[in-house]
């Protein structure tokens, strides 16, 4: 029997991507299936992303290039100085394979077996484990509905002590929600009374509803941007998930860190699908582009929320940015649903999607045990379908 390291045998496997393969598997098999688990845009990649790496892939741009292509460093560095007020030299960017190998990237570049991170939740299903497979400890900094899935600064001033680093993700996969400029402010000012390293995750920083503002978490004050490492990639805003290209800027020395690491793990990301994001940096169609795509998010966003809310007994937080909703149904705890003892999300996903045919994710994936998410990257028609099932397994 093949032996296996006891770091990966502690490792479970994303819930997210495995709901999604469930429920495409049991699409495969001629079932009805609605599904609202995967964090995935439903529209194509625009047509001139894919043109320019077209043309590079004809153009022979096929071979290594050094780490990452210094003509898309330089436009995500422009990028960060025009949109987000973030002033660095593109030697301080490093493009990863998606934003979730830039994470990975930087925990095992920043943390010591022990180090401590503080999470606020809920989070990101892989955080939790990309902590721990860098050898540091997640520390769990809960939060609830009624705030609005949001921390304060005095937790973050009680649970710094020798805490090496905290995550922060605005707008919020799984929640989204996200914090005003002002509390966003608040949290900075806490920060900077520790010795904390902020790790920034804005991947849905394009994807914002309503009257809300995103800010980037290094430009409240000139003391973080060598504080703050900011993370982002082309996954979210340009859907462009399959191209695996994400990226992560800060201070040299650990982004020189994350290179070595590279050095010796993947080399560099494709290199004409660096082309591709490069025209989506710099080609002026793509402002268009991207607001189209927002816009019909935010229809669906607020859509996907009042129905949800109109189901007995749940309730749900208005989505401010990204593309979940993320509703309390631990009302229905201790119910029969569809011939499944409901006590927790997990047997309520499991009723969902044996008896109503609807792949949702539980909430217990991401440390909130009361909820359930469900992505709203799918048609309207898909969304009314599936909530209309969710009904009638509630009646």
């Amino acid at each position: 029997m093949t032996s296996l390291s006891q770091r990966i045998q502690q490792v479970p496997a994303s819930p997210t991507i495995a709901i999604t393969a469930k429920a495409k598997q049991m699409q495969n098999d001629g079932i009805d299936v609605v599904s609202f688990g995967a964090g995935e845009p439903d529209f194509d990649t625009p047509q001139f992303i894919k043109d320019a790496a077209v043309e590079a892939l004809q153009n022979g741009d096929t071979k290594y290039t050094p780490k990452s292509a210094a003509a898309l460093k330089k436009a995500i560095a422009d990028k960060l100085a025009k949109d987000n007020g973030i002033n660095i030299e593109p030697s301080q960017v490093l493009v990863t394979f998606g934003g979730k190998h830039a994470l990975y990237a930087a925990f095992q570049a920043i943390l010591d077996p022990g180090d401590k991170v503080l999470l606020p939740a809920p989070y990101w299903v892989s955080y939790t484990e990309q902590i721990k497979l860098a050898g540091g400890v997640p520390v769990i900094l809960e939060t609830t509905p009624q705030d609005n899935f949001k921390i304060t600064p005095q937790q973050i001033l009680d649970a710094a002590g020798d805490a090496k680093a905290i995550v922060i993700n605005s707008p919020s996969n799984p929640s989204g929600v996200m914090y005003t400029p002002e509390e966003l402010a608040a949290l900075a000012e806490a920060v900077l009374k520790t010795d904390l390293l902020v790790l920034s995750d804005e991947i849905y920083e394009k994807l914002i509803y309503g009257d809300n503002k995103f800010v980037s978490f290094a430009a409240l004050d000139p003391k973080l941007p060598e504080r703050t490492l900011t993370f982002n990639g082309l996954a979210k805003t340009y859907s462009m998930t399959g191209w695996r290209l994400g990226w992560v800027a800060g201070p040299q020395d650990v982004i020189s860190a994350i290179a070595r690491l590279m050095s010796h793990e993947t080399t560099n990301p494709v290199s004409f699908a660096q082309a591709g994001a490069l025209a989506a940096y710099t080609d002026p169609q793509a402002a268009g582009v991207v607001e189209t795509m927002r816009q019909e998010f935010e229809k669906r966003g607020k859509h996907m929320a009042a129905r949800l809310r109109e189901l007995p007994n749940v309730t749900c937080v208005q989505p401010m940015g990204a593309f979940y909703c993320f509703p309390d149904i631990s009302a229905h705890f201790g119910r029969t649903l569809g011939g499944v003892e409901v006590t927790d999300s997990m047997s309520f996903a499991k009723a969902a999607l044996d008896a109503a045919k609807v792949a949702i994710v539980p909430g217990v994936a991401f440390g909130e045990d009361r909820c359930i998410r469900l992505s709203f990257a799918t048609s309207m028609e898909q969304i009314d379908k599936g909530i209309d099932r969710i009904a009638e397994l509630l009646k």
